[in-house]
């Protein structure tokens, strides 16, 4: 069946998730209270011995703290992912309450998971063997899930929600490994992403579907779309997502002027990607009509792209050449490259992820590399070049040349962890007890949701109407009242 290479993955199948899915949630959270219990602890900078703390390092105000810095950046990071990625996917006319309710479930399980994997990672204090928390590993952890929310938009509609907490489960954990590895064990730069987090989670989603093909998804033709109301609900989506991705992108970044550049280099690349994806949709449109799937998704494609390159001195007309691109290949992307990975691949992706997070992705760890093989003191200064590249330490004697070699190995780890462990817990996911729905009930919310009966059709009242309207037909009489449905 499908992709099956497995003995194990063709079975009856039962929707009923009342005990794994309770089961599921019970287990996890109580293992979340015990390990936090555990192993995590405060900062220097969230503890109440802070006014200690203040007068060993001889700090003057309180407005030092890390999280008059970070905050306001996690604020729009935050919103991004509980209701930019979760409206974003509520464009099929009957699977809303499964986009933004699974999405839901999703981050608030996930930012649990990410502190402890990542701070075990990056995190730990080595007096006491303890995590320390503050702000910004918050917002790490939402760049975590993130990349759990991007792999679910390939899958979105087509897997029950104890499927999900298993994927963010081993998502979540890969990302960790491949995270320390990117950045810490070669040190390559990735401010906004595009490797880690973007490529990572498409790939890993795609391989994922992969595993999980559907050869009979067409019985599910007349769900897989969507209505006017649900791409209105969609476009909110992609407005949150699309006015904040400049603080994503910049969040983790240095104080100061790197901080300052990425923002500036996502908000110009963004822009650029508007204009092109508008230009190509209506371009590839028999009449030249615009589609509400392309302006949803690859509007968003230059803030994916600009990503690792987002706090170098890729010069504003830089970044508009990296959002111009993006929005030519996002949009073609939709256009021809899903159908055929779907017909020729096997590979069904809902959400189109490839087009708006991995080829985006690829790019912006391209563009990473060329840009840091590229940097010269001249341009960004001997302790420019220094702090942008973090060339301390054990990586004091690194040249921009070196770097930039990084950098691409960076992006094909990236690659290899998402494939190689998307099919893995593909694998996983086909045992026949998760509770997925069948090939002719998916993308309906009546599997897993309670959903209120739709609002019969009142008898036409009869409501005076004072607005003048055009009258179109000659024949039809004009009156002053109008036979309206309530």
């Amino acid at each position: 069946m499908g992709n099956c290479i497995v003995p194990y993955c063709d079975g009856p199948k039962s929707t009923n998730v009342r005990w794994t899915l309770p089961a599921v949630c019970f287990v996890w959270q109580t293992a979340m209270v015990i390990l936090f219990g555990a192993f995590v602890r405060y900062n220097k900078e969230v503890d109440a011995h802070w006014p200690e703390t203040k007068i060993e390092e001889n700090i003057t105000s309180d407005v030092e703290n890390d999280f008059y810095f970070r905050y306001p950046s996690f604020q729009d990071v935050h919103v991004m992912i509980f209701v930019g990625f979760g409206f974003l996917m509520t464009f099929m006319k009957r699977y809303s309450f499964g986009a933004v309710g699974f999405n839901f479930l999703i981050a608030a399980f996930g930012i649990q998971w990410a502190l402890l994997m990542q701070g075990w990672f990056h995190h730990i204090d080595s007096t006491d063997g303890m995590i320390k928390i503050g702000v910004e590993n918050i917002i790490n952890a939402d760049f975590c899930v993130a990349s759990c929310l991007i792999a679910f938009g390939a899958v979105l509609g087509k897997v029950s929600p104890v499927q999900l907490m298993v994927m963010t489960l081993f998502e979540v954990t890969l990302f960790a490994v491949e995270e320390y590895i990117i950045l810490n064990l070669i040190h390559a730069k990735d401010a906004g992403g595009s490797m880690v987090i973007h490529t990572f989670g498409a790939y890993f989603g795609l391989a994922t579907s992969w595993v999980l093909y559907r050869p009979n998804l067409k019985e599910s033709s007349r769900l897989n779309g969507s209505v006017y109301h649900s791409d209105v609900f969609a476009m909110i989506g992609t407005l949150f997502l699309w006015m904040f991705w400049p603080s994503f992108n910049s969040a983790i970044c240095n104080h100061g002027d790197g901080q300052h550049r990425a923002a500036i280099n996502t908000y110009l690349s963004l822009a650029a990607t508007v204009l092109t994806t508008f230009a190509i949709s209506s371009l590839f449109q028999k009449h030249g009509k615009l589609d509400m799937v392309h302006i949803q998704n690859s509007t968003l494609a230059g803030g994916v792209a600009v990503g690792t390159a987002a706090e170098f001195m890729l010069m504003p007309y830089g970044s508009l050449i990296v959002g111009f691109f993006c929005g030519l290949i996002s949009t073609l992307g939709y256009i021809y490259l899903t159908p055929f990975m779907e017909r020729k691949l096997k590979i069904q992706d809902t959400c189109g992820i490839h087009n708006l997070h991995g080829m985006p992705g690829v790019i912006g760890g391209i563009v990473g590399a060329i840009s840091a093989a590229g940097a010269t003191e001249s341009v960004y200064g001997q302790q420019g070049l220094i702090d942008t590249f973090a060339f301390t330490d054990d990586f004091k004697h690194r040249t921009p040349a070196v770097q930039g070699g990084y950098q691409a190995a960076a992006m094909c780890i990236a690659v290899c962890f998402a494939i190689g462990g998307g099919i893995l817990v593909g694998l996983i996911l086909r045992m026949p007890l998760w509770g997925d729905p069948t090939d002719d009930n998916c993308f309906d919310d009546e599997v897993y949701w309670e959903v209120p009966e739709e609002e019969d059709s009142a008898d036409p009242v009869l409501q005076y109407n004072n607005h003048t309207v055009a009258n179109k037909h000659a024949e039809v009489t004009e009156t002053g009242f109008t036979m309206e449905q309530h």
